[in-house]
């Protein structure tokens, strides 16, 4: 593992392109940040400049790439070992470990000082705890110390929402973390079905993911637990006002086919060497768990999104 780090660092003299530091920065993670933080800050009462938004989103999302380039930059010489994540820019050698250091700093400073300036105290106080978080507590402490990483490392992912509400408003209060609720337990089921097919190379990596430390069976056991409180989770915003009858019908359609999936992956054998035909389950549930999670933001988006547009048509 160290030979390869040290030849990726070897390596990591040339140039690397613009669309290499995008790369570093996760696109897919900040795009489903970028989201939920908007929902968030739609959902929001009251008005909010445009401009004043899209600048929230931006510090939002750059805070995002910054976190992400932290965590490429301390976990490469986990990636270097782990085919998922071999071809990432540090591990592959197009950028350098103290350039993906310095960009992630550069950019954490940049993300909360537009959010201080555009938006909140509040807003841009949570987005630098929520940068701290993954690239700290998750990424330095817990993903290497315990099994239990996804669980409260999930945390990092679930501020978004309750960012972009802050953003608009300067508070966050209940319905904002029934928001962060909604991603804080719905992370464990989704990445631990990621798991199950990829436990092999978190082993070999020395990552004590679930399936590492107790098995498959009792990591598709936690993923119907988590996937049935996630999914009875799903219905409070429709009692606190925060969704209406689009959320619940969302909620409720939505949740019992991620509970299927769970249920399917919870009666295979995923995970386990004689298992490899059920792979696909944990798979399919993996992907699922997506919509499911895109779904349910969406269905608050058009809730509030909406009224206003058709309001600002009558005028």
């Amino acid at each position: 593992m160290s030979e390869l780090v040290t030849v990726s660092r070897i390596q990591a003299g040339a140039s690397a392109s613009a669309m290499d530091y995008v790369r570093l920065m996760k696109p897919r993670v900040m795009s489903l940040v970028v989201f939920t933080a908007l929902v968030g800050l739609v959902a929001a009462p009251g008005h909010m400049e445009p401009l004043t938004a899209a600048a929230s989103i931006l510090a939002l999302a750059l805070g995002s790439g910054a976190a992400g380039a932290l965590n490429m930059w301390y976990d490469a010489d986990i990636d270097a070992v782990m085919a998922r994540t071999v071809s990432r820019p540090v591990p592959a050698g197009v950028i350098a470990p103290s350039d993906a250091l310095a960009f992630g700093l550069i950019m954490s400073a940049i993300s909360v000082t537009l959010m201080a300036l555009a938006a909140t105290p509040l807003a841009a106080a949570l987005l630098a705890f929520s940068i701290f978080f993954y690239a700290v507590v998750y990424t330095m402490w817990l993903k290497r110390s315990t099994a239990q990483n996804i669980v409260i490392g999930g945390a990092a992912g679930a501020f978004p929402p309750v960012i972009g509400w802050a953003a608009a408003t300067g508070h966050a209060p209940l319905d904002a973390w029934l928001m962060f609720g909604l991603i804080f337990l719905w992370t464990p089921p989704h990445f631990w079905a990621l798991s199950l097919w990829t436990s092999k190379e978190y082993e070999r990596a020395g990552v004590p993911m679930l399936p590492v430390t107790r098995g498959a069976a009792e990591t598709r056991r936690q993923i119907l637990v988590y996937t049935l409180i996630s999914v009875v989770f799903g219905l409070t915003p429709v009692a606190t006002g925060l969704g209406g009858a689009l959320y619940m019908g969302v909620a409720v359609l939505g949740g019992g086919v991620f509970l299927w999936a769970a249920l399917r992956v919870f009666a295979s054998r995923a995970g386990e060497p004689e298992g490899r035909a059920d792979i696909g389950r944990a798979k399919a549930m993996f992907g699922i768990s997506i919509l499911y999670l895109f779904a349910l933001f969406a269905a608050l988006l058009l809730e509030r999104a909406l009224p206003l547009y058709l309001a600002v048509g009558g005028q």
